[in-house]
C-alpha cells in the first residue's frame, strides 16, 4: 500500500500490518519501535496516512457494523459511512452528518474532524461520538467518552492519530427522512453567497464557486421535510433520502471512466472566520483560475459548527473553503498547486483562520507537528 488519493507522496513502509481486532492493533502499538500509522482507504491528500521506515496499520479488516439501536450504533473504525447507512437506513436511521463522499472510513474522518452538509447544524463528525475504543501507544484498548477517560476521548477525536488508533465508535444516530428536496439558487458574490447559507433555514447546506464563464456562486440547500420551498431557487428536485446521500456515486464513476479520479489531487482547505472569509475566497479564487484547479476541480464553501472537538483548531463562526484540485493535463502542476495551497495557508492565518490538516501541503510552519497530549492522556503514538 503505497501512496493515497493526492497521489503527491509516496512512502514505502517497513511493514505492512492487517490486524483483525482492538487487540492484535494493541500489541503492534506495543511491540514497535519505529512509528505506527493507521490506514483506511488512503483518502488523505499528502501522505498523511504513509509511513517511510515504520508500521502500515491496514484497518480495513476492521469493518463491522455490531449494533444498531435508534439513537446510536457500534461500528468499527475500518467501515466506512456507506457500510454504516447501509445498517441504519434500513431502520430509519442516518448519522446526523455524513461526508459527501461515503467510500472513506469512519476511523479516518473522526480522526481528522469529519465535515459534511449538515455541520452548520449538528457540528462535525466528531462531535457525533458517543463513545470510542482506543488502542493507545502504550498498547492497551482502553473506551474513552465524555464520562470516562475524557481527557483521551478529547485527543483522539480530530486528534490525527497522535495518541492513539481508534478502533471502534459508538456515534449518535437521528431520524433519517424518507425523501428531501433539494434547491440551488446562484449568487454574484462570496459575501452574498455567505449571507444566504446562514439566513436560508435548510437541513442541508453547502456552496460552490464556479470558474467557469464568469465567477458565480451557487448554493445547495437540502430540507428533510420534502414540503419546504424556498423562494428563488432555479433549480429544485425532490429525491429520496438514500439517493441524496449517495449522491457523488454517478460522479465518482464519470471522473474514473475519464482517468480524473488516478490524477494527482492537491487540495488545499482552511477554515476561515465568517465575517473575513468573503474577502480571502474572493482573492484566492482571483489568482487561482481554471488551471489552478484543473478540469475536475471543485470550489466548496460551507459554514459550520464545532461544538466539543478540543483538538479541531478553528476560528469562531468558522467557514470552510476548500479548493478541491485536481492536476489534469493542461492544468498547473501538482508542486504548483501546492504551493498555492501554502499560500491559501497563509492568507488564512493572517486574518485568523486555520488549516485543515488533510490537505495537500507540507506541515504548517505556525502549528507544532507532534502536539503535546492533554493532561491525563496517554503519550502519542510512536
Amino acid at each position: 500500500m503505497i501512496g493515497d488519493f493526492g497521489g503527491i507522496v509516496r512512502l514505502i513502509p517497513r511493514q505492512t500490518v492487517r490486524p483483525a481486532t482492538a487487540g492484535e492493533v494493541a500489541a503492534v502499538l506495543r511491540a514497535a519501535r519505529v512509528p505506527v500509522v493507521p490506514r483506511g482507504y488512503g483518502h488523505s491528500t499528502y501522505g498523511q496516512a504513509q509511513v517511510a521506515d515504520g508500521v502500515l496499520l491496514d484497518m480495513r479488516g476492521l469493518r463491522t457494523v455490531h449494533e444498531v439501536r435508534p439513537d446510536r450504533v457500534v461500528v468499527d473504525a475500518g467501515a466506512t459511512w456507506r457500510e454504516v447507512l447501509d445498517a441504519t437506513l434500513p431502520r430509519g436511521r442516518t448519522p446526523p452528518v455524513l461526508t459527501d463522499y461515503l467510500d472513506v472510513t469512519v476511523g479516518g474522518t473522526l480522526a481528522a474532524g469529519g465535515v459534511g452538509g449538515t455541520s452548520h447544524r449538528y457540528g462535525v463528525q466528531a462531535d457525533q461520538v458517543l463513545a470510542l475504543e482506543v488502542a493507545t501507544p502504550a498498547g492497551e484498548v482502553v473506551t474513552c467518552s465524555p464520562e470516562e477517560n475524557r481527557a483521551l476521548f478529547d485527543a483522539v477525536r480530530a486528534g490525527l492519530g497522535r495518541h492513539g488508533v481508534i478502533t471502534r465508535a459508538v456515534l449518535r444516530l437521528v431520524p433519517a427522512p424518507e425523501r428531501v428536496r433539494s434547491f440551488k439558487l446562484l449568487y454574484a458574490t462570496a459575501g452574498a453567497l455567505l449571507d444566504a447559507q446562514r439566513r436560508i433555514p435548510a437541513d442541508h447546506i453547502s456552496g460552490q464557486a464556479k470558474l467557469g464563464l464568469g465567477l458565480r456562486y451557487e448554493l445547495t440547500a437540502v430540507c428533510h421535510d420534502p414540503g419546504r420551498r424556498i423562494d428563488g431557487a432555479f433549480e429544485e428536485e425532490e429525491l429520496p433520502y438514500a439517493e441524496f446521500a449517495d449522491r457523488m456515486r454517478p460522479d465518482v464513476e464519470e471522473l474514473i471512466r475519464l482517468g480524473e479520479w488516478a490524477r494527482p489531487h492537491p487540495w488545499g482547505i482552511v477554515f476561515l472566520p465568517a465575517r473575513r472569509a468573503a474577502e480571502v475566497i474572493e482573492t484566492t479564487l482571483a489568482e487561482t483560475g481554471p488551471t489552478g484547479l484543473g478540469l475536475s476541480g471543485v470550489v466548496l464553501i460551507s459554514p459550520l459548527t464545532v461544538r466539543d472537538v478540543p483538538a479541531l483548531r478553528v476560528p469562531a463562526d468558522p467557514v470552510m473553503f476548500a479548493l478541491l484540485r485536481t492536476a489534469s493535463p493542461g492544468a498547473a502542476s501538482p508542486d504548483a498547486m501546492v504551493a498555492a495551497n501554502r499560500r491559501l495557508h497563509e492568507r488564512a492565518r493572517r486574518v485568523g483562520g486555520t488549516r485543515y490538516p488533510i490537505d495537500a501541503a507540507p506541515p504548517d510552519p505556525h502549528r507544532p507537528v507532534r502536539t503535546p497530549p492533554p493532561e491525563g492522556a496517554d503519550q502519542e503514538s510512536r
